[in-house]
């Protein structure tokens, strides 16, 4: 096995603070991996080593309310469309164009409404 570490570090968007992990070449491909709920980034803990030992550029947030993520008031501050705005915001803070999604269940309800309105900022679908 490789060497792959984890980096933290929060990342502002959309209003708010996420705490992101991240591993692998800063110049591979990116993967944003979304967790589920109740979950953190920790639910891919068994997934990050292999993405990042393959060559990509790991990006694992805690979604908006989780973690060490900041965590807004109210039920309006969590619409799908204000975490797609999250997770479009960390893309651009992090300076990609394009990135490969990877959601999880409620992660996956993410991911598919991003797809919907942003297709240009992902990649194509890959299988690994």
């Amino acid at each position: 096995m490789g060497n792959a570490t984890l980096d933290e570090e929060y990342v502002s968007t959309n209003g708010i603070r996420l705490h992101v992990v991240m591993a692998g070449p800063t110049n591979g491909l990116p993967v944003v991996l979304l967790h589920g709920f109740p979950e953190s980034w920790l639910c891919w803990a068994k997934q990050w080593y292999a993405f990042a030992e393959a060559g990509c550029r790991v990006i694992i947030p805690d979604q908006r309310g989780y973690n060490l993520s900041d965590k807004p008031k109210g039920v309006r501050a969590y619409k799908i469309d204000t975490l797609v705005n999250d997770v479009i915001g960390l893309i651009s803070a992090l300076g990609f164009e394009k990135v490969s999604l990877v959601g999880h269940d409620w992660g996956a309800a993410i991911a598919w409404m991003l797809a919907s309105k942003y297709p240009e900022r992902l990649e194509p679908v890959m299988n690994f």
